[in-house]
């Protein structure tokens, strides 16, 4: 039997790279957020202060043909005076790598508290946004997005 230079049979250097291949394949299925991860990350945000529905519009694709570049739009109704305003928006995707996508932060003189972005989704899963006002209050809203492998379904 042939050894290389790695002192390995060209046989144990092909399972060797399988191997590897193989692992490298699933490792990044193996690291994706989840629920609990979004949550963990809203907790550190905000500890357990309690979330209202309502004055986020979250726009989203209900099926993104292409993960890569997913449109994200967010809108806070807000009168964004000195005395109320939009303070923060955080945007969470529960199946990505992190669970924390995009921060925004807003001041009264925005005059309106609106952003978009791209983003990348990995896999079919949850798009949560959370506005924190200046009040205090916090507002959330969610959305599901399908992501469909090549516009076949997925």
């Amino acid at each position: 039997m042939k050894k290389g230079l790695s002192g390995l049979s060209r046989r144990d250097s092909i399972k060797a790279a399988a191997m590897a291949f193989a692992a490298a394949a699933i490792a990044p299925r193996l690291a994706f957020a989840d629920e609990k991860a979004v949550a963990a990350e809203i907790k550190k945000l905000y500890g357990d202060k309690k979330m209202a529905p309502g004055k986020i519009k979250l726009d989203v694709p209900e099926i993104a043909e292409n993960g890569l570049v997913v449109p994200v739009n967010v809108e806070v109704e807000s009168p964004m005076t000195d005395a109320d305003y939009v303070k923060a928006v955080h945007v969470f995707a529960d199946g990505n790598p992190q669970p924390g996508v995009v921060s925004y932060q807003f001041t009264p003189a925005c005059g309106k508290a609106s952003a978009a972005t791209r983003m990348r989704l990995a896999q079919t899963q949850d798009v949560i946004c959370i506005a924190e006002m200046s009040n205090g209050d916090l507002y959330s809203a969610k959305a599901n997005v399908k992501v469909t492998i090549g516009g076949c379904g997925g």
